[in-house]
């Protein structure tokens, strides 16, 4: 055990899940928050527990040679949005590559599956098609930014280089119009107060813009003339949107919206499909990765057009006309309604006849088509972090299809959901991660699972 207020000399030996730096002094794992691996550090112990403890950096006693200079304005490294920016690109992608292998092999006990390499992008910079900046107040001017690792406390953002360019200037125009009318900005203690958060949505080859003010109240004071700066100044401006969250909620979109400009919605394209998106739709944050991500989807699904697909957490629908394209019918299963009313439109809007959506829970609506007699050949699931429902998983191997496709953003509850169907028949031949989140130690995978 360390003794705390002490320094020690620690080398880093690996990065976490948070980007958390994990170094050992004599054996002893010390945490280090900004430490990259082969870094050789002094550093002061601020916890110390019997297993580990948690210091904070004195003095580099030498440099990893992998950590680079961070073209984010951020160089104190406060804000929580990357984590990793300071680390080599090649060492994020091998990084998360193992991160994966061993996740997979730790909690699923699974050690027969080829894991390839992440694949990275060319261009690891303003990828980033959505962005939600809390909205706060610092001597009662308005700040807008990313919030303060381990805390609620606002880094205030000039420019963030993982979004898209636009909101460097919406970002601007916001914190005018909180100071020139004196908005009111909401307290996380009090409960008071109006503007919540900023949140955008820009459409990466259609280049439309949607703004979206998360409120604690019906009414936005002042609407029209930010209304006329927005389309004066944000080119593709096309809808503002207030969302109404009056709850005592770390959850940053509220159920109801208010249309003040504009039909609610943006499009955009992957590939040659285009896709009606709304403020609680969810569409992949990363649209150049996301092609990637889902033409291995394709080929995973090993489609000839006489298969019947389950894409069960289907959003907005796009992996769903994906699917489509290839498939005799697809059906769509997602429990937010505004989400599956954009996939009926997308489908119409694609001339796609042969697909069919459910709103509901996946846990409710899944067992309740297999009851009806409904069979898939092929089951596509893309779930939340927390992964699929046991009840979908139970359904899934009820329904017997020839392969599974897993679409997953957490490792963790991936190689879980493996494991279950391993031993109910279906094995994971491969994964594919494919880096959607740049500088981040966030990885998306994809992973090809067949009937034994």
């Amino acid at each position: 055990m360390l003794e705390k207020g002490k320094n020690y000399i620690v080398d880093i030996v690996d990065i976490g899940h948070g980007g958390v730096g994990i170094g050992k002094y004599e054996g002893f794992t010390v945490f280090v928050e900004g430490g990259l691996i082969q870094d050789k550090i002094k550093v002061n112990i601020i916890k110390s527990k019997k297993n580990y403890a948690e210091g904070k950096i004195v003095e580099f006693i030498e440099k990893s040679p992998f950590r680079i200079s961070k073209k984010c304005p951020d160089e104190l490294g406060d804000c929580g949005g990357c984590q990793v920016m300071h680390l080599d690109y090649k060492k994020q992608l091998e990084l998360k590559t193992n991160l994966v292998r061993e996740t997979i092999k730790r909690i699923g006990k699974l050690d027969d599956i080829k894991i390839h390499d992440t694949i990275g992008m060319d261009s690891p910079f303003r990828y980033r098609n959505k962005a939600q900046f809390p909205i706060g107040k610092v001597d009662n001017k308005a700040v807008l930014g990313f919030y303060k690792k381990k805390s609620h406390e606002i880094i205030p953002t000039q420019k963030c280089i993982i979004q898209h360019e636009i909101n460097d200037k919406i970002v601007e125009i916001i914190k005018t119009y909180i100071n020139t009318f004196k908005i009111s900005v909401y307290n996380e203690k009090t409960h008071q107060g109006l503007l919540r958060h900023l949140v955008t949505k820009v459409g990466f080859k259609t280049k439309e813009v949607m703004v979206v003010l998360v409120a604690n109240g019906k009414k936005l004071p002042h609407s029209k003339e930010l209304i006329h700066v927005l389309k004066e100044n944000i080119p593709g401006f096309k809808t503002l949107v207030l969302n109404i969250n009056k709850n005592k909620t770390n959850v940053i979109l509220g159920k109801e919206n208010k249309i003040l400009y504009g039909d609610g919605k943006i499009q955009d394209y992957i590939e040659d499909l285009k896709f009606n998106i709304s403020s609680l739709s969810f569409f992949q944050v990363n649209p150049i990765q996301t092609e990637v991500l889902y033409n291995r989807a394709l080929e995973y699904a090993q489609l000839t057009g006489n298969e019947v697909v389950f894409d069960i957490y289907c959003g907005i629908g796009t992996i769903s006309l994906f699917l489509a394209k290839k498939a005799k019918k697809v059906y769509g299963i997602e429990i937010v309604e505004d989400a599956i009313k954009d996939a009926k439109i997308n489908s119409k809007m694609n001339n796609l006849d042969n697909t069919e959506f459910y709103v509901g829970k996946a846990e409710e609506v899944v067992p309740k088509l297999y009851s009806e007699g409904k069979r898939a050949d092929v089951v596509v699931v893309d779930p939340p972090r927390k992964g699929c429902d046991e009840k979908v998983l139970e359904t899934i191997v009820n329904m017997e299809p020839k392969r599974v496709v897993y679409v997953s953003c957490n490792p963790s509850t991936l190689a879980r959901d493996l494991a279950y169907l391993d031993e109910r028949g279906y094995k994971c031949e491969e994964i594919q991660p494919v880096d959607m989140f740049p500088h981040t130690m966030h990885v998306e995978c994809i992973s090809q699972i067949v009937k034994k």
